[in-house]
């Protein structure tokens, strides 16, 4: 069975382990422990899921609770994946934001079909710089 916590007070190697093990290690800097740091400690909605004391997946988020959440990270375990845990990490992030918050993310590129199937509709138009 499979819990799921709140709060990004998360043993840095365990989450590092996790995107790893997932396919979002392929495109975070798991190899720059400080920044790594920066990142989990600055969420401010991280959701994690756990199969007893082992983090098999993990939702990072930078919301204001009122109008945008930005999910930054979601990380499943590749052995953990096609069962339910990354949709519930979605669902919790989208239920703690707030009823009127909005959840927006930037697909990893293994990610774009993932998204729509889990209730997602595709922006026209985002923009990075």
């Amino acid at each position: 069975m499979i819990e799921y916590r709140t709060g990004n007070d998360l043993d840095l190697d365990q989450v590092i382990d996790l995107y790893l093990a997932s396919t979002l290690g392929e495109r975070r800097p798991v190899g720059a422990r400080e920044r790594m740091c920066r990142m989990l400690a600055n969420a401010n909605l991280v959701v994690s899921a756990w199969d007893r004391s082992f983090l098999v997946g993990i939702a990072r988020s930078l919301t204001d609770w009122a109008y945008c959440t930005y999910l930054s990270d979601l990380a499943v375990r590749v052995s953990h994946q096609r069962q339910g845990i990354g949709r519930e990490l979605i669902r919790q992030t989208k239920e703690l934001s707030g009823p009127d918050a909005f959840v927006v993310l930037l697909a990893a590129p293994k990610a774009v079909e993932y998204y729509p199937r889990v209730g997602f509709k595709k922006h026209p138009s985002a923009w990075v710089l």
